[in-house]
């Protein structure tokens, strides 16, 4: 991968963008012929971090290790059970969805799964413009078609392609399709749910640095969910280490691999493949 991290230094006690404070999001698991319940499983169990505008955090960690939850329990895609999430200091997870809509102009998601999570029966164009319909419903059908153009071209894709559908594209423009996606209601923060462990090693390469290039252009923050090691030492000023639903280490990047604390996170190291 070309670049690599941003070379200024990194104050991770900034002022905050978004703070998530002893986050829980459980399960309940049932079970007996009455399905009673019978305890619940942590998914995420008193999480706590913060990003910083234009600034990426990694999330790092195993299948199963409630990386993912905790992604969707800040967009409020799953319910949390305990805990705080804040946007420029407002508390938004007791929020009804009516009081929430218009935050989630601010707060976007990009996929792991280039191929499940673009409708195929709708053109790229209705795929992107769909968020533009729903939080800019007084933008014309003009005005639209033009804000996709230039979003397409912003992840390096013809304007042109807006009339074909999902199937007639690759793995990696799938992606920047739906980066153009998270992008078209200009959000401040998107959570990058395992958005390059679907492609290929040499695209993987190109998507990182497409969002690098975009958060140096608009100032996006990044929370980096991953569990390949080397790609988030790319791309992330700071890593948050994940193993059964709690945070176990969590330093700069430069840190956690020069100096790895915990054991688990040097177990996750002695994993990644050596170059060369």
């Amino acid at each position: 991968m070309s670049g690599g991290k941003k070379p200024h230094a990194v104050s991770y006690s900034a002022m905050s963008l978004l703070e998530v404070e002893n986050l829980c999001t459980w399960f309940p698991v049932h079970g007996g012929l009455l399905r009673r319940k019978t305890g619940d499983i942590r998914a995420v169990d008193g999480v706590t971090f913060h990003v910083e505008a234009g600034r990426t955090v990694g999330l790092v960690g195993e299948s199963g290790s409630g990386k993912t939850t905790v992604g969707r329990t800040i967009l409020k895609l799953a319910q949390a059970t305990s805990g705080s999430v804040r946007l420029d200091g407002r508390e938004i997870l007791p929020l009804a969805e009516r009081e929430f809509r218009p935050l989630r102009r601010e707060m976007q998601m990009i996929f792991q799964d280039p191929y499940g999570s673009l409708n195929p029966r709708f053109t790229i164009g209705a795929i992107i413009s769909e968020a533009l319909e729903i939080h800019f419903p007084r933008m014309t059908r003009s005005d639209r078609s033009d804000r996709v153009a230039e979003l397409l071209r912003l992840v390096g894709l013809n304007p042109d392609m807006m009339r074909r559908y999902p199937h007639e594209f690759s793995g990696g423009q799938r992606q920047r399709i739906g980066i153009a996606r998270a992008l078209a209601v200009k959000p401040r923060f998107i959570v990058c749910d395992e958005p390059v462990s679907a492609l290929d090693v040499s695209v993987q390469a190109q998507i990182v640095n497409l969002l690098q290039d975009l958060q140096e252009q608009f100032g996006i923050a990044y929370l980096f969910i991953a569990h390949d090691l080397a790609v988030v030492e790319h791309i992330s000023d700071h890593v948050l280490v994940m193993h059964c639903g709690k945070i176990v280490e969590s330093a700069s990047a430069e840190a956690i691999y020069r100096d790895p604390q915990n054991d688990y996170t040097k177990s996750l190291l002695a994993a990644v493949p050596a170059i060369g």
